[in-house]
């Protein structure tokens, strides 16, 4: 008798892009992802080496799909810009997201956010920022070996990754890069380039009313020579 031999399947881990959970809670804590995350992508447009996401589940361990979170926003320095539909680990020469930022909603608990800042910790991020924009209330947390430290003091507070600069105004929180720039909201970058166009216009306006005043004052000057020829006087010898 001939034993048959069955080959061994190979079972497929789905490692799921959703679930099924909206990005944001409320339009205050959509803003502050939205703005975090594109300053960030301006910070750091041609560098090929640093990946950034919004709302990007990451998976850390692999044949593990339930071992994942979605940072507000992540920055992965060392691995490609690029379209991908959650951040697979061990895809991307197992380097774990370096800088993580989470925006607060009323919608958030405790044992939530203790959740995440255990993953976070365990999973290799270097830098972790919280900040509750209801509150105005900024937290950070930097790794020390194999856990975080707390940051006593966030105002005025640099990144050692990003460089970036965070400062509580009695209203609100503001971030700055490395060069001073303000992150502003998409709205007000498009205001402020709006702005500028129209300077650039104005400069332009104005540049044309010169040379057609020049213009006028030389064809003005042309009559003038002319008519003193009129009357015989040698204008080479004024």
């Amino acid at each position: 008798m001939v034993q048959q031999v069955t080959p061994e399947t190979t079972i497929e881990v789905i490692y799921p892009e959703s679930d099924g959970q909206p990005m944001a809670d409320n339009t205050e804590q959509f803003t502050w992802i939205v703005k975090i995350k594109e300053n960030l992508e301006i910070l750091f447009p041609s560098p090929a080496d640093v990946f950034i996401a919004g709302d990007l589940f990451w998976y850390p361990v692999k044949g593990s799909p339930n071992i994942k979170q979605a940072p507000d926003t992540m920055v992965v320095f060392g691995r490609p810009k690029g379209k991908r539909g959650s951040y697979l680990q061990w895809h991307e020469d197992n380097i774990p997201p370096q800088v993580v930022f989470e925006i607060l909603s009323p919608g958030n608990t405790l044992k939530e956010m203790t959740k995440k800042l255990q993953f976070y910790q365990r999973y290799g991020v270097e830098e972790y920022y919280i900040y509750d924009p209801d509150k105005n209330d900024l937290n950070g947390l930097l790794r020390s070996g194999d856990s975080f430290e707390v940051i006593e003091e966030m105002n005025d507070w640099v990144s050692p990754r990003l460089g970036i600069r965070f400062t509580l105004t009695p209203e609100t929180l503001e971030i700055f890069s490395p060069t001073g720039q303000k992150f502003l909201t998409p709205v007000e970058i498009d205001q402020l380039r709006e702005q500028e166009r129209q300077r650039a216009e104005r400069e332009c306006q104005a540049k044309e009313a010169a040379l057609e005043e020049l213009e006028k004052e030389r064809d003005r000057y042309q009559e003038l020579l002319a008519k003193l020829k009129e009357k015989g006087i040698d204008t080479d010898n004024l």
